[in-house]
């Protein structure tokens, strides 16, 4: 079971998609208010200046409402004060009002283009509250990475943390945690008790396979946040991989009832049942797949070895749900292969772990069993991914 240092089409995955949410995959917008009074009624002629920090201390106080109505009445008396407008798709964003955000981010950034602030804004509006999606991410990356360089040159340390935490995670969401490591590095460098910023690079440390590292990370994030759900899963899954059954088990349950919507039971499948899933899966498959499979032996393993995980850079992630080892059908073997020339190997924990129920189960195990055939095939991720087989 030697692993095969090769490109990544010789030792590809089917991967479990970002665990922790951002602050907002796609929900309905909060109800309109109706129109509040002055924002500083004692102040009757506060400046725009003044409004806008208001504005900002009431978003930090979850008054969106308030922040809303003291950004427009900043906007009533500068139409085009940046920091205004960059207030507004605040409130706007934090409302779940996403294209009224957008706009008003727009509107900033056409006035001015390098205002980080309005950059800040964008980039966490794509990345954290557009649903995941890899064009939105893509963009909030540009917005952070470029907001991040303005915000260097103003000796903007804080904002400058804050960029390049938001640019971080949209490296690790597009399944870049090597391009993601240095951004959380210079973020954590410039915020070290911000505990959203230290998990994070945990998890490009994880991802990457640096897993003592990930451990000390997270371990550093737990203290700044000592009942975050994701930091225990996260820790739970480093227990889990050093065979630490007791203490994984204790992690993954406070996550589980902390977050239970996000952290749900297992199935409860053990190999047996899961050897049948499979063999369920193969038997379903047309009679030429059955005979490309015949010379193929397929594995069941719990989690993947880090040796397979490093043999190919950047590092497979840990959370892959299957893997195809060795060369193509149309290409040939050769005496670096080792006596299996391929192999397709299922992660029972990693695929449990994805599925919410049985039904669920079966199905990725199909998925899982079609990907993995693909790359023997000679198919690239991107060919996969392009017919629904991610």
């Amino acid at each position: 079971m030697s692993p095969i240092p090769a490109p990544s089409a010789r030792a590809s995955s089917a991967p479990v998609p970002p665990a922790r949410p951002h602050e907002g995959t796609l929900v309905a917008p909060e109800p309109v208010p109706a129109p509040a009074g002055p924002c500083l009624p004692a102040e009757p002629n506060a400046s725009p200046g003044v409004l806008v920090e208001e504005s900002a201390d009431a978003l930090d106080r979850d008054a969106k409402d308030r922040a809303l109505s003291c950004a427009d009445e900043a906007l009533a008396l500068a139409p085009r004060h940046v920091g205004a407008l960059t207030a507004r798709g605040d409130a706007l964003a934090a409302a779940n009002r996403v294209d009224e955000a957008r706009l008003a981010f727009a509107r900033a950034l056409a006035i001015d283009p390098d205002a980080p602030g309005a950059l800040l804004g964008a980039a966490e509006l794509h990345v954290r509250r557009l649903g995941g999606k890899p064009e939105a991410i893509e963009a909030g990356l540009e917005y952070a990475v470029r907001g991040a360089r303005a915000a260097a040159l103003r000796k903007d340390r804080e904002l400058v943390g804050r960029l390049e935490l938001v640019a971080g995670m949209a490296e690790n969401d597009l399944g870049r945690s090597n391009l993601a490591l240095p951004h959380l590095d210079r973020a954590v460098h410039a915020r070290p008790e911000d505990a959203d910023a230290v998990y994070e690079r945990g998890v490009a440390l994880y991802e990457l396979c640096r897993f003592d590292d990930a451990q000390r990370a997270f371990e550093r994030a737990l203290a700044l946040a000592p009942d975050d759900p994701w930091t225990l899963h996260q820790l739970g899954l480093l227990a889990e991989r050093r065979g630490e059954e007791r203490r994984a088990s204790s992690l993954l349950g406070r996550a589980r009832s902390l977050a239970p919507t996000d952290f749900k039971q297992e199935p409860p499948v053990d190999m047996a049942a899961f050897r049948a899933e499979v063999e369920t899966a193969v038997a379903g498959l047309p009679a030429e797949e059955r005979r490309a499979l015949q010379a193929v032996p397929i594995e069941i393993q719990d989690l993947p070895d880090a040796a397979d995980l490093l043999a190919v850079h950047p590092p497979l992630s840990p959370s892959i749900l299957g893997l195809f080892r060795g060369p193509s059908e149309n290409e040939a073997c050769t005496a670096a292969d080792g006596p299996r020339c391929r192999t397709i190997v299922f992660y029972r924990k990693n695929l449990l772990r994805f599925a919410a129920d049985r039904g669920e189960l079966t199905e990725q195990v199909r998925v899982t069993l079609l990907h993995e055939l693909g790359h023997l095939h000679g198919e690239s991720d991107d060919d996969l991914r392009a017919r629904g087989l991610e």
